[in-house]
């Protein structure tokens, strides 16, 4: 596994129900419990990135996560976040959260809520997708934990800019939220939303995403994801990569440099997070 190369202690899945995909895929949750294996072979933990479906309510999240851990919770590569107030919970991540009104989120999020979470079985730390300005106030509203910014390309929402993000992560202090900022290698979707072409951002042998991992540190977060992996169709791996061309797509390799630059760069600074992270819990 790549992960284990570049340090990274966690794998984020994207997670639907079962039976349940998106509109170019299919079904895969029969697939998890070979993923999950082959992480715990690797020593790399798992959380789910429960993806938004047709239906999903706060009500059929609450049969999510309910389903999640029932049937993943006792796996040894399900991942638990220790929180500074020293519990241990599953954490998970919820994208396009805002399609959800927050009052709706707060019955599942907040403990008076009609079918609460928490002090449950089933608590968690869950985290929202902050993309506008405002879905900071309905996050801390629903009950939630803390935000993410998932999307690779600076300055395509007010929550994927660098520039932003000493102001939320200070808005995340001061309401006891967790602040997780997204990196990412560089981004080009085009071969897939060819008007899409304004939020291109250049690899820059590297730089772009060494920029990317400086501005997430800067604000001492406790977590940061890198959006990665295997979205090849939005140019955002960080897997081993040699020349290919086919008729439709170039894939992007990453000469003059060798085809791991991405995982050696990432591998760097997880260290350099977890020798900096200790520094400012002294």
């Amino acid at each position: 596994m790549s992960l284990t190369v570049s340090a990274s202690g966690v794998l984020v899945l994207s997670w639907y129900p079962p039976g349940i995909a998106d509109n170019h895929g299919e079904p895969c949750e029969d697939l998890v419990p070979a993923v999950m294996d082959a992480a715990h072979r690797h020593s790399i933990k798992v959380a789910f990135h429960i993806q938004p479906y047709k239906g999903r309510t706060d009500l059929s999240m609450h049969d999510n996560i309910k389903y999640i851990i029932d049937k993943y919770g006792n796996h040894r590569a399900f991942y638990r976040f220790r929180s500074t107030t020293g519990r241990i919970l599953p954490l998970f991540y919820v994208y396009d959260s805002y399609l959800i009104p927050p009052e709706a989120w707060a019955d599942l999020l907040h403990p008076a809520g009609t079918h609460t979470l928490r002090g449950t079985p089933y608590d968690g730390v869950f985290l929202a997708l902050v993309v506008e300005e405002r879905h900071k106030h309905e996050i801390l509203a629903g009950g939630f934990d803390g935000m993410y910014t998932y999307f690779a390309s600076n300055g395509f929402s007010f929550g994927s800019s660098h520039q932003n993000w000493k102001a939320v992560k200070a808005f995340c202090d001061g309401n006891n939220l967790l602040f997780v900022p997204s990196a990412g290698p560089g981004y080009v979707d085009t071969a897939v939303r060819p008007w899409n072409n304004h939020n291109t951002r250049n690899r820059v042998n590297g730089r772009y995403y060494e920029t990317s991992l400086q501005a997430a540190l800067s604000v001492r977060p406790e977590i940061v994801t890198i959006t990665s992996f295997n979205e090849w169709h939005e140019g955002t791996q960080i897997e081993k990569a040699v020349p290919r061309k086919t008729v439709s797509r170039l894939y992007l390799d990453y000469q003059p440099h060798r085809s791991d630059l991405y995982l050696e760069l990432t591998r760097k600074w997880a260290e350099h997070f977890n020798k900096e992270k200790d520094k400012w819990l002294m």
